[in-house]
């Protein structure tokens, strides 16, 4: 299921920007974080595909939606300009920022390939 990130959240889950320059996640399991906004029709369009894809992988990854009018510090810290924007975070390395409504399909191929997690059986 995905779950709403607020900035307190994002410092104690994913990372604390605030103490630290050098990026290291903070999660258990890699993460994707959608930036997106009520208003925004192509976030309504990927809205339901993230939801699906958390039940699939429940337990593999972890999905977090931030809403750019709520957390305006969470999207300056990313420097997102466009939305939706979902943030790809693996376990290890540096996260990826893929921008736009991307389809189901380049999605899964992003876990699998940026996050290294497989598709369940």
């Amino acid at each position: 299921m995905t779950e709403k990130l607020t900035k307190e959240k994002f410092l104690t889950d994913v990372f604390d920007f605030e103490k630290n320059t050098e990026w290291k996640y903070a999660g258990k399991v890699p993460c994707i974080i959608d930036f997106y906004a009520d208003w925004c029709h192509p976030c309504k369009m990927v809205a339901p595909i993230l939801e699906d894809l958390s039940k699939k992988y429940d337990g593999k990854i972890k999905v977090y939606k931030v809403n750019t009018d709520q957390e305006p510090e969470l999207s300056s810290a990313f420097n997102i300009r466009s939305i939706p924007s979902i943030l790809f975070v693996p376990m290890n390395g540096q996260p990826q920022m893929a921008v736009g409504a991307l389809p189901k399909g380049s999605i899964e191929k992003t876990i699998q390939d940026v996050l290294k997690v497989q598709a369940p059986n």
